[in-house]
C-alpha cells in the first residue's frame, strides 16, 4: 500500500473516502497478498480441513472438550498469537493476515466464534491496555492455548447501553482484592475459559475493567445456552458473588474501562467482516455442486436462470464484502507504519481512526452473509432444511453477526454519529463539502464528463452516490441541528449511503487495479460484477435518499432537492439479467467461488 509521507490524504482518514477518490496503487486488494500471508492462510486452511471439519458434528452436538483440544492445537500452529508481539511468544503479523485466519477459520462458525472468542476480544484487551506484569503472566499462555480466555461484558440490563451496566466492585479493607457482584450473560467460552476480561464499576460508577481468572472465589458460571446456532460454541452467564479479584488485576486506568470496551468492539468488528467473507464463499461452493448435481425437469438445476440469478448475486456480494475488508485491513497496516508500534496506545489510537469503516463492513458483511446462506438453503431446496447438509447450519449460525459486536442498527448509528463528530471537530471538512455541494445544486452545475476513464459509468456512480450522501448528510444537519442524533430513521439511511459509497468504490477501485494488471480479458467477470453493483446501487441510494428528502422537507423545497438527486443519480439500466447468467456460467464452470 502506498502510504503518503509528508501528508495523509483525506481519503487515507477514516471517513475520508466521502470527500477524496483513492487511487488503484494506494488500495490494499487480496491480489496483493505476500507470500508470507498465502503460507499462512494455507496452514489455517489446511488445520481447518484436516482437524475441525472431521469432529463439527461432534462439536454441534456440545462436546465441548473437542473445542478445547483444537483451540490447544492452533496454539501449537501459532495461530493463537497472529496478533501477539513476539517478545511475548505470539507471531506480531500484520492486519491482513489477521483477517485471512478468520477468514479461513469461518468453515466452521462455532469454532470461528470460539477462536475469535479467544485471540481477539479475550486476548487484545490485554495486548493493548495490559501492564507488563500483566502481559508476561497472562499472553504467552494465550498463545499456547495453555490458557484460554473470553469477554464479558454484556449483562442482563445492558447490551447495545454498555455503560448501564450495575456490576460493582468496590475496594477490600485491606486494598489487596476488588469484590465484584454482578452477572455477565451471552459470555463467549465462558463453559472452559480460564479467564475473563470483565467489566464493572469501581464504587458503582467507575466504568473499569479487570482480569479475573475461573478459579477466583465468588466466581462460576451457569448452564449452557440454548442457542438457535452456534451450537458447537460454548455460551454460559458468568456469576459474580463477592469475587475476589486481586488489585493487580486491574485492567487499564480505573474508570477508563469505556475505552476498552469500545475499542475491542471495533478489532471485533473488523475480523466479524472477515469471517462473514469466509462464510459467504464456503457456502457459495456447497450451492454450486448442488446446482450442477441437482436434475429437475430433465436439467441441471443450474442451469435454469433463476437459479443462475441467485448464484450470481451471492458472488458479487461476496466480491464486494471481501473488497472493503482487505481495503480496511492495508488501511489498518498503514496507519500502523505511522506510528510506534510498541507503543500500544499509539498503535490503539491508529485503528481507531478507522472506525467506520469497520463498522460498515460488519453491517454489510453480515446482510450479505445472511443473504447468501438464505438463497444457498433455497437451491438446497428441502435438502437445505436437513440438518443432514451444511447450509443449515451456515444459515441458523449467520443471524447472530447482525448482533453480535453491537447490532447493527447501533453500528449504523455509530457511522453517521463518527462521520459528524469528525466534522464538528474539523477533521473531516465535512461540512464545508456539504455546503459546496448545495451550491452546486443551486447552481445546477453541469456534470463531470469521465468517458474516458475505465469503468467510466461506474466511475459516475461512485462520485454521485458520494454527493448524495453529503447532500442527505447537510439537509438534515440544517433541519435539525443537535437534535439530528435523536432522528435514528434518518441517520440509518444516512449510513445506509454511506456503506454504498464505500463498498462501491471498494470493489471499483479493485477491479480498476486488476484490470490494469491481467486486461479486461481476464478481469471481465470482476467487470461485470462491479457493474452490477454499481446499477444496483443506484436503485438502493435513491430509495434510502427519497426517504430522508421527504422527512426533511416538503412543497417547493423538497421538489428542488428530488430534482439535485434525480440528476445525481440519472443513469439508463444496464442489462443486468445478462450480466447475471455469464457470471453463474463462470461459476458453475469453476465449481466453487472462483473470483
Amino acid at each position: 500500500m502506498t502510504v503518503i509521507a509528508e501528508e495523509i490524504k483525506l481519503s487515507m482518514k477514516g471517513g475520508g473516502f466521502l470527500l477524496e477518490e483513492i487511487q488503484p496503487e494506494e488500495m490494499f486488494t487480496p491480489e496483493d497478498f505476500t507470500e508470507e500471508q498465502r503460507m499462512i492462510s494455507q496452514t489455517v486452511e489446511e488445520f481447518v480441513d484436516g482437524e475441525i471439519l472431521p469432529v463439527r458434528d461432534k462439536m454441534e452436538h456440545g462436546e465441548i472438550q473437542i473445542t478445547v483440544d483444537l483451540l490447544r492445537k492452533a496454539g501449537e500452529l501459532g495461530l493463537c498469537g497472529i496478533e501477539v508481539p513476539e517478545k511475548y511468544g505470539g507471531l506480531g503479523l500484520d492486519k491482513v493476515c489477521a483477517m485471512l485466519v478468520m477468514e479461513k477459520m469461518s468453515k466452521y462458525g462455532s469454532f470461528a466464534v470460539s477462536y475469535g472468542g479467544h485471540t481477539g476480544i479475550g486476548t487484545l484487551p490485554i495486548v493493548y491496555f495490559g501492564n507488563e506484569e500483566q502481559k508476561k503472566k497472562y499472553l504467552p499462555k494465550f498463545v499456547t492455548g495453555e490458557l484460554l480466555s473470553s469477554y464479558a461484558l454484556t449483562e442482563p440490563g445492558s447490551g447495545s447501553d454498555a455503560l448501564a451496566a450495575r456490576t460493582t466492585a468496590v475496594l477490600s479493607p485491606d486494598g489487596k482484592e476488588y469484590i465484584l457482584n454482578g452477572t455477565k450473560m451471552w459470555i463467549t467460552n465462558a463453559g472452559f475459559a480460564d479467564v475473563f476480561i470483565t467489566f464493572a464499576k469501581i464504587d458503582g460508577d467507575k466504568f473499569s475493567c479487570f482480569i479475573i481468572e475461573k478459579g477466583y472465589p465468588g466466581v462460576s458460571t451457569g448452564a449452557e445456552e440454548r442457542k438457535m446456532g452456534i451450537k458447537g460454541s460454548s455460551t454460559r452467564i458468568l456469576n459474580l458473588e463477592d469475587a475476589r479479584v486481586p488489585v493487580e488485576n486491574l485492567l487499564g486506568e480505573i474508570g477508563k474501562g469505556h475505552q476498552i470496551a469500545f475499542n475491542i468492539l471495533n478489532i471485533g468488528r473488523f475480523k466479524l467482516g472477515a469471517a462473514c467473507v469466509g462464510g459467504s464463499k464456503n457456502c457459495i461452493g456447497y450451492s454450486i455442486s448442488y446446482a450442477n448435481e441437482r436434475q429437475q425437469f430433465g436439467r441441471q438445476i443450474g442451469s435454469f436462470g433463476a437459479i443462475k440469478h441467485k448464484l450470481a448475486e451471492m458472488a458479487i456480494l461476496t466480491f464486494v464484502s471481501e473488497s472493503m475488508v482487505y481495503r480496511t485491513a492495508g488501511l489498518l497496516d498503514g496507519a500502523l507504519t505511522r506510528v510506534d508500534v510498541e507503543n500500544p496506545r499509539e498503535a490503539l489510537k491508529a485503528m481507531e481512526e478507522y472506525a467506520i469503516e469497520c463498522a460498515a463492513i460488519k453491517v454489510l458483511g453480515s446482510e450479505f452473509l445472511d443473504y447468501v446462506v438464505d438463497e444457498s438453503v433455497q437451491i438446497f431446496g428441502g435438502l437445505g432444511y436437513s440438518q443432514e447438509y451444511p447450509v443449515e447450519t451456515a444459515y441458523r449460525d449467520s443471524r447472530i453477526n447482525r448482533i453480535f459486536e453491537g447490532t447493527n442498527e447501533i453500528n449504523r448509528l455509530l457511522i453517521t454519529g463518527m462521520l459528524l463528530k469528525r466534522a464538528m471537530k474539523g477533521q473531516l471538512p465535512l461540512l464545508a463539502a456539504a455546503q459546496k455541494l448545495q451550491d452546486e445544486v443551486l447552481g445546477f452545475a453541469g456534470l463531470e464528463d469521465d468517458d474516458d476513464v475505465m469503468l467510466a459509468r461506474e466511475t459516475r456512480i461512485a462520485r454521485n452516490i458520494k454527493k448524495v450522501a453529503l447532500l442527505a448528510a447537510g439537509l438534515s444537519i440544517q433541519k435539525y441541528l443537535a437534535e439530528l442524533e435523536e432522528q435514528q430513521e434518518i441517520l440509518g439511511h444516512i449510513s445506509d449511503i454511506v456503506m454504498e459509497a464505500y463498498a462501491l468504490e471498494s470493489v471499483l477501485v479493485r477491479t480498476k487495479k486488476l484490470v490494469s494488471a491481467q486486461g479486461e480479458e481476464k478481469a471481465q467477470n470482476h467487470v461485470l460484477m462491479t457493474r452490477c453493483f454499481a446499477n444496483d446501487a443506484v436503485n438502493r441510494v435513491e430509495l434510502h435518499a427519497k426517504e430522508i428528502l421527504a422527512a426533511i422537507s416538503e412543497g417547493d423545497t423538497l421538489r428542488t432537492n428530488l430534482a439535485a438527486l434525480k440528476r445525481f443519480l440519472k443513469f439508463a439500466p444496464l442489462n443486468t439479467i445478462e450480466m447475471r447468467q455469464k457470471l453463474a456460467d463462470a461459476l458453475r464452470a469453476a465449481g466453487k467461488y472462483s473470483f
